[in-house]
C-alpha cells in the first residue's frame, strides 16, 4: 500500500510556472511507475505525464509535450511535474498516481493502482 499527497497547485497566469510534487508513503516508490493525471471541471479525467520507476522513461500527453517536464527522485520518495508556458486549458485538478509494475521499467498510463487526493492549478488569462 502507498499514500501519495500531492502540493504546489495554486493560482497561475498564463504563460506562467509552477511546479508541483507528490509525496509517497508506505512503501518506495521505486518499485512503482508513477504518472500526473487532471481532472478539469466538467471533463473527465485525463492523462498528463508518465515516468517508469527508474525515471529513464517518460512519456506525455501531446497537449503538454514540450512544456511540461515529469521527474522523480526515488531516495526523498517524490515525484515532481514542472510545468512551463501554462494555458487557461491547463485548469485543472491535478492527480498523482502509482502504479506496481514489478520488475519492468515501462511507462503506464492507465490501470494505476493507487491515486493521491489531487491539488488545484488554476491559469488566468
Amino acid at each position: 500500500q502507498v499514500q501519495l499527497v500531492e502540493s504546489g497547485g495554486g493560482l497561475v497566469q498564463a504563460g506562467g510556472s509552477l511546479r508541483l510534487s507528490c509525496a509517497a508513503s508506505g512503501r518506495t516508490v521505486s518499485s512503482y511507475a508513477m504518472g500526473w493525471f487532471r481532472q478539469a471541471p466538467g471533463k473527465e479525467r485525463e492523462f498528463v505525464a508518465t515516468i517508469s520507476r527508474s525515471g529513464r522513461n517518460t512519456y506525455y500527453a501531446d497537449s503538454v509535450k514540450g512544456r511540461f517536464t515529469i521527474s522523480r527522485d526515488n531516495a526523498k520518495n517524490t515525484l515532481y511535474l514542472e510545468m512551463n508556458s501554462l494555458k487557461p486549458e491547463d485548469t485543472a485538478v491535478y492527480y498523482c498516481a502509482a502504479k506496481i509494475t514489478g520488475i519492468s521499467d515501462r511507462v503506464y498510463y492507465d490501470n494505476m493502482n493507487y491515486w493521491g487526493k489531487g491539488t488545484l492549478v488554476t491559469v488566468s488569462s
